[in-house]
């Protein structure tokens, strides 16, 4: 063994040296249609005015470190209710790891659960602080088996259950009625942590219900309406439980520049919901020639995004990477998901694009 493999050996976990890292596709040259971004750009004239304003930003000064502007804009025009605040991240994937992090006991090993498939990092956060992570399985259909996760809560009294709602990388939905009663029966010991990061493409959201329940957490991120380069999310809860989770965010954790294009591009919220509505009809539109493809399922999305089954999703995935086309390949995340791809919505011209790209691989 070489001096370093017995340096890695010796300081790193064995669990962290078993598993792989976290693994973006080079989409230089494809069609990007993998990561569910949001396609537009904002208009000329506003790119202009952010310019100027992220020209003006004092890069020698850290942040202010309450993030005041920003986080007034978000309470005032992102439907947070009156009395509660929010804490920002470095886009969702930090606020995931603030939670663990917060919720990991050192007397005992705490518990995560979460239906399964979904998205990633739960487990991979959960595992990082140190807490046994426990995924209850969707049904076939890919609906929210609720009686498996009642049993899971009960048996594992898990600190937290994630909910991605709409759900990664499935689309869904899970219907309200049954996260209430998630939330209820966590109620005493546990966290419901309710991830809105398509809340903009599902228009259903449980922000609302923030002070029914003292154990409920609502996450988003501004990433999926349209600003995935500047990494801001943001997660509103009981004042109290804020306090607490503020204690473990590193200081300084959203930069000037992020927080300046944020404030921006709140201001001009209304360009960023005028996108997210074309792209819930271009949605409406690339499901609708999906379904008349034969041989193709299509599952129901309330996202940006569509999941599709066809019969050999590896072999579709390469012919449309030989097309320059790049979609998500989630056959291999979970039996549940077997040979199925999903697609991000994007412009029309993309849309059209794909849909050509895809007859072809599937025709060849």
């Amino acid at each position: 063994m070489s001096p370093i493999d017995t340096l890695v050996n010796s300081t790193i976990r064995p669990d962290v040296r078993a598993v792989a890292s976290y693994h973006v596709a080079d989409a230089s040259g494809f069609i990007k249609l993998d990561a569910m971004e949001n396609p537009y750009h904002l208009p000329h004239h506003l790119r202009e005015d952010l310019a100027q304003r992220l020209a003006d930003v004092a890069l020698n000064r850290y942040p202010v470190a309450s993030y005041a502007s920003i986080k007034r804009r978000i309470n005032d025009k992102l439907g947070v209710p009156a009395g509660y605040d929010v804490i920002l991240g470095n886009g969702s994937d930090e606020l995931i790891s603030i939670l663990c992090m917060a919720c990991a006991m050192q007397d005992r090993r705490a518990t995560v659960v979460a239906p399964t498939p979904s998205f990633v990092m739960y487990q991979r956060s959960a595992q990082f602080a140190g807490m046994d992570y426990v995924g209850v399985p969707l049904k076939a259909d890919m609906t929210l088996d609720l009686p498996a996760m009642l049993a899971a809560i009960r048996e594992h009294k898990p600190a937290l259950v994630f909910l991605s709602y709409p759900n990664n990388p499935t689309g869904n939905l899970f219907a309200e009625d049954d996260i209430v009663a998630i939330i209820q029966a966590l109620d005493g010991f546990g966290l419901a942590v309710v991830d809105e990061a398509y809340e903009p493409f599902a228009q259903q959201t449980l922000m609302r219900r923030l002070p029914e329940f003292n154990n409920l957490v609502v996450m988003r991120t501004v990433s999926k309406l349209g600003l995935a380069g500047i990494r801001l999310g943001y997660m509103a809860a009981a004042p109290r439980l804020l306090i607490e989770f503020d204690k473990v965010r590193p200081p300084y954790n959203i930069n000037v520049l992020t927080q300046v294009a944020a404030e921006f591009a709140l201001d001009h919220v209304e360009v960023l919901n005028q996108q997210a509505a074309a792209l819930r009809a271009a949605r409406a539109d690339l499901t609708a020639a999906l379904a008349r493809i034969p041989g193709v399922e299509v599952f129901p999305s309330a996202a940006n995004f569509i999941l599709i089954r066809v019969s050999n999703s590896d072999d579709v995935h390469a012919k449309l990477l030989a097309h320059k086309v790049l979609i998500k390949n989630v056959s291999k995340m979970h039996s549940v998901l077997a040979n199925c791809l999903r697609i991000t919505v994007s412009t029309p011209e993309e849309n059209s694009a794909f849909l050509d790209a895809f007859t072809a691989s599937l025709a060849a």
